[in-house]
């Protein structure tokens, strides 16, 4: 499996959406329940500024997974994941310096 090596510029966003079923009763009464064995799966929003032959080498490992195959990736204090990136943008910051911001979603396979 490819692993993403690369660390973001910028503190990175966590969000974490669990996976409940919500069955609503009268009266404002409601049960949840987990759907599925990963309920938890996480998403992280990075921001990248380098220069351009560094963003290039991200932008290339990106188009090269298709959001098809999956990575692993490690962020600073988190355990080691299985992500996605099904949407990445590319800036022109700077002569030399370019921008790259990507949206890594967790995957369980």
């Amino acid at each position: 499996m490819p692993t993403f090596t690369w660390v973001p510029t910028y503190d990175a966003t966590k969000t974490i959406t669990p996976n409940v079923d919500v069955i609503k009763f009268g009266g404002g009464y409601e049960q949840r329940q987990g759907r599925g064995i990963n309920q938890q799966a996480r998403k992280l929003a990075l921001t990248f500024k380098r220069p351009k032959a560094e963003i290039e080498a991200i932008d290339t490992f990106l188009k090269a997974r298709g959001a098809i195959e999956a990575f692993d990736y490690v962020h600073s204090g988190q355990a080691t994941g299985k992500y996605v990136c099904r949407e990445w943008t590319r800036t022109n910051i700077a002569k030399g310096i370019d921008g790259l911001s990507a949206t890594f979603e967790e995957v369980f396979e």
